[in-house]
């Protein structure tokens, strides 16, 4: 059995865009006629981009090959062009080819493909939510959720009461493409006004998930920490910016609430790195 044909699909999110503006889904079929899908998920190109790069890389790599010989594909995609190290492009579309891969095998074998990696372990797991707006309120706009504690809150519960168990914010203030940075009095004063209203509002049914994206200085993230250890997060997510293990350690051994990374790490080999420093003790691939 070879994998003969790619076919990509980038699918747009209309309002509310949970989940995302746009998906991109990858096919692969064998000669066998069996098909498998992957989904790739990166964001530093447009989709389009992506979805031709995922074609090129099949071409050079997939196409041909057998579609259990995951590893194999893997290797080559990642050492071959003089590369062999982590690209978070690439890893993103290697990771949908070797989705797509692993389901061609399941279908194969008659399978789940949590079978062939070793099996179920547990019945059922935990579940956890971003606070978002009311349905129908597109996620990216400027709504009191993001901003106001009591509807933080309100929110909040509406979500536990759904039955998850873990609810994630992050009032500390947008994204940036800059370094780290000392946050300021009053967005650290909104954020434990945020974590307070939500504390009290769901009590011990559910844990709170406090992200960051990587804003911080180590100085500025122990800072901020030590404001919202008092509500007992579950996790305080990616302080200082993802190529700073070292930095993100000084904060995990400043504070008593668990440091979470990952999500803009790729491949073992930059987990590794924070294992290796301490810097968090729940990981999160993005998977």
């Amino acid at each position: 059995m070879k994998i003969v044909d790619i076919k990509t699909f980038v699918v747009g999110n209309p309002p509310p865009r949970f989940g995302g503006r746009y998906f991109i889904f990858v096919k692969l079929t064998t000669d066998t006629g069996i098909s498998g899908i992957g989904e790739i998920y990166t964001a530093t190109y447009s989709p389009h981009l992506v979805a031709k790069m995922a074609e090129e890389v099949a071409a050079r790599h997939v196409i041909g090959a057998d579609p259990f010989h995951i590893e194999h594909m893997w290797r080559n995609v990642y050492g071959r062009g003089y590369a062999h190290r982590p690209d978070l492009t690439t890893g993103g579309i290697v990771s949908g080819l070797e989705m797509a891969m692993w389901d061609i095998c399941g279908k194969e074998t008659g399978k789940p493909v949590y079978e062939l990696l070793g099996g179920r372990v547990h019945e059922k797991l935990r579940a956890y939510t971003y606070l978002y707006p009311p349905v129908g309120v597109d996620v990216y706009a400027d709504d009191p959720v993001y901003s106001d504690p009591d509807a933080a809150a309100e929110c909040a519960v509406r979500e536990v009461e759904r039955g998850f168990t873990g609810v994630k914010f992050d009032p500390a203030g947008r994204y940036s493409v800059y370094d780290g940075r000392q946050p300021a009095l009053h967005a650290m004063d909104l954020s434990e006004k945020m974590v307070r209203a939500v504390r009290d509002a769901i009590g011990d049914r559910a844990d709170i998930l406090f992200g960051t994206h990587g804003q911080f200085t180590a100085s500025g993230a122990i800072r901020l920490a030590k404001k919202l250890e008092k509500y007992d997060p579950l996790w305080f997510e990616e302080p200082c910016p993802p190529d700073s293990p070292e930095e993100i350690a000084k904060v995990a051994r400043a504070t008593s609430i668990p440091i979470s990374a990952g999500e803009r790490l790729t491949t073992k080999y930059e987990f590794h790195q924070l294992l290796k420093t301490g810097a968090a003790s729940i990981l999160q691939p993005n998977l």
